[in-house]
Order: structure tokens, then C-alpha cells, then sequence
């Protein structure tokens, strides 16, 4: 069944987005290419294939888990921020990636957030 631009636009309500009408024409053709591109997988022999049921017996029960569901002590904030590169007022501090609506790339050589603020936004 080929990919029409209607199914884009089914996928676009349920995901909740607005495409154009180029995104639209653009993701057609993605989609329909991903679609074939998986259909491949219906060529495999899998008939010595056990069916996976994820956490369910063939009967629909739930299988036992291989470990008590027991509560751990967490990490903690403490813990978690010593091994941060930088952090502030109990959080962790990282570089701009979205500036004025574009994302942008922090480069390897910029190390430190001050850095990447200075690249990715030269006016502050």
C-alpha cells in the first residue's frame, strides 16, 4: 500500500503537528521510503522464531520478575552535581543548543558554558 499525502496528514494530527505543504510532499517520500525499507524484514525466514510477548506468557499472564520490586536510595543531588562539569544553585549548567528559534552546533573546542553562550549568541 503506497504512502499518500493523506496518511501524512493523519500522522501529522496524531503527533499534533502543522506541516507545510513542502513538508508534506517531503515527508511522503521519506515515509514511504523508511515503510519499504522495514518491509524488508518480512522477507527473513523466522519460522524458527520464538514470538516475543514482552513480559507475557502466550495465555495473556503476566510473567514474574527476576527481582524483587524493592525501593534503593537514589543517588542523590549532592552526588550527581560533584561530577558535573559546571552547576549552579543545585542544578546543572549546560550550553545554549537553541538560539532565536535555530538550533546550533557547540562545537569540540567550546568547553564551558561561557564559551558556548559567546559562539552561539554574540550578543551577550
Amino acid at each position: 500500500m503506497p504512502i499518500t499525502e493523506t496518511d501524512i496528514d493523519k500522522l501529522a494530527a496524531l503527533a499534533q503537528l502543522e506541516i507545510t505543504d513542502d513538508e508534506r510532499r517531503r515527508l511522503t517520500t521519506q515515509v514511504a521510503a523508511i515503510i519499504t525499507y522495514v518491509e524488508q524484514l518480512n522477507e527473513l525466514d523466522t519460522s524458527g522464531v520464538k514470538p516475543s510477548t514482552g513480559g507475557f506468557t502466550h495465555e495473556g499472564a503476566r510473567t514474574h520478575a527476576t527481582r524483587d520490586d524493592t525501593v534503593q536510595p537514589s543517588l542523590g543531588q549532592q552526588s550527581a552535581l560533584d561530577q558535573a562539569p559546571d552547576s549552579q544553585a543545585g542544578f546543572f549548567r549546560v550550553p545554549k543548543t537553541v538560539v532565536g528559534g535555530q538550533w546550533s552546533v557547540v562545537s569540540e573546542e567550546q568547553t564551558t558554558p561561557q564559551q558556548a553562550d559567546g559562539v552561539l549568541n554574540p550578543s551577550k
